[in-house]
């Protein structure tokens, strides 16, 4: 099997770095609201919140582009996993939506069972998105069924299956470590020491469950591995994201949170760079039957539309970018409480 580097290539490439900007961006503050509830006083609270304020809904962005990357250019894909992963989408979508009334509803009002009440919707609803998107790319390694047609002919409790249950798992424990990491890095004094606490027993979860993901995937989906097999010099990804990882308490024992961020980034990077070699040239893989595979060929826009996508993203991904880099740059440093915080 060789890469080649088409116009459907790029395309792919294209829709995996959207997603992948989505995950790193996004993920540290499903992080920081799966730890919320781990903190006490309501100022604790309220810095945990603010710390992720200012970005949280500008990170989305690069969820809705992704989206519209892979609308524009793989529609079949699109059609099949949205219809077929629709309710699994749904609790997904839900899960965002309380999130975001709970950030901006929690200290409207003083009372304790007011802001408790938002705490745990903001919490839970982290836990459950984080976990949602973790099921659904557990399924997309795993394979799902679909017919000659592409469609998938399966239902909701198709996708509850153990391989994916231990991705969405392990997607959680990948998040929390970011978040806890991200939180270290904005915050100070006492809540930051007890929050590098939690950046080793989160480090730890991840881990074990990085582990037993990785033994059952190289186990029972060989697919996985082919191209890694192929290409030996593709063994450079795994072994950069473990310099990652572990490159993490290091900086964190040296006070240098920054650093940590920036190696957590890149370890979750390099891991979706693994999994979209993995599953390359399919987008949809087809368990049992492989050959009903929804591929970046059978599954893609024509020509003409991949090259209007390239030339939209070549103008409009800059933009995205800049957007990211200036809200972080205008928002550096410490979170400070204020009358105008949370």
């Amino acid at each position: 099997m060789n890469i080649a580097f088409d116009l459907n290539t790029i395309c792919f490439a294209l829709v995996g770095i959207l997603f992948t900007g989505y995950a790193v961006l996004d993920g540290f503050d499903l992080g920081v609201g799966a730890l919320h509830l781990l903190t006490n006083t309501d100022e604790e609270r309220r810095l945990m919140i603010n710390s992720i304020g200012p970005v949280w809904d500008g990170n989305e962005v690069w969820l809705v582009t992704g989206g519209g990357a892979l609308f524009a250019a793989f529609p079949k894909v699109y059609a099949t996993v949205f219809s077929g992963f629709y309710m699994a989408f749904m609790i997904f979508l839900f899960g965002l939506i309380f999130r975001a009334v709970a950030i901006e509803f929690r200290s409207k009002q003083p009372m304790r069972w007011w802001r408790n009440f938002w705490d745990i919707s903001f919490s839970v609803s982290s836990i459950v998105s984080s976990f949602i998107m973790g099921v659904a790319l557990g399924n997309i390694i795993r394979g799902i069924p679909l017919n000659a047609e592409g469609e998938f002919i399966g239902n909701f409790w198709t996708l509850i299956n153990p391989y994916a249950i231990l991705v969405g798992i392990t997607t959680v424990a990948l998040f929390t470590m970011h978040g806890s990491i991200y939180v270290a890095l904005k915050t100070e004094g006492e809540l930051q020491r007890k929050v590098r606490g939690w950046v080793r027993s989160t480090m730890i979860f991840f881990i074990l469950c990085y582990i037993t993901t990785t033994m059952i995937t190289l186990t029972y989906l060989p697919h996985m591995i082919v191209y890694f097999k192929e290409y030996p010099i593709l063994f450079a990804l795994p072994f950069l994201n473990m310099l990652a990882i572990a490159n993490i308490p290091r900086e964190i024992i040296h006070g240098r949170d920054a650093y940590a961020f920036l190696s957590s980034s890149a370890a979750m990077i390099a891991l979706l760079a693994i999994f979209g070699i993995g599953i390359f040239p399919n987008l949809v893989y087809s368990l049992p039957n492989p050959e009903n595979s929804l591929t970046l060929y059978n599954a893609a826009s024509s020509a003409k539309t991949l090259r209007i996508i390239l030339t939209i993203a070549l103008m409009g991904v800059p933009l995205v970018l800049a957007y990211t880099v200036s809200i972080y740059w205008i928002f550096r440093g410490k979170v400070k409480l204020d009358a105008m915080s949370y």
